[in-house]
């Protein structure tokens, strides 16, 4: 299983987690959602549980739950600045479609 992130991913998810007093990583999954199926959620990982994975490069912690794997398996986090737009860019092998809008994916 591989989970990977750019160096201007692991960079800017360095700042977010500096301003986390207890935040050990950034948690990566996906929920049910969207009119393709799933959508991606980032969170901050305060703990680490029994089912999860802990994927790191770069000096940063990427947690996935094992039952996540499946669709994020090979999947590499970016972050890309566009003009004055900026966010994380998700480039995962597993999607075989995505919605119109791009908020939700299938597998």
């Amino acid at each position: 299983m591989s989970i990977t992130i750019t160096e201007s991913a692991a960079q800017q998810i360095q700042k977010q987690l500096q301003k986390q007093t207890h935040a050990i990583g950034l948690r990566l999954g996906v929920k049910a959602s969207g009119c393709s199926g799933y959508a991606y959620v980032l969170d901050y990982a305060d703990q680490l549980e029994a089912d999860d994975d802990v994927f790191e490069q770069f000096d940063v912690k990427i947690i996935v739950k094992q039952a996540d794997l499946d669709k994020l398996n090979g999947i590499q986090l970016d972050f890309v600045k566009e003009g004055f737009n900026q966010a994380f860019k998700f480039n995962n092998p597993n999607v075989k479609g995505m919605c119109g809008c791009g908020e939700s994916f299938a597998v």
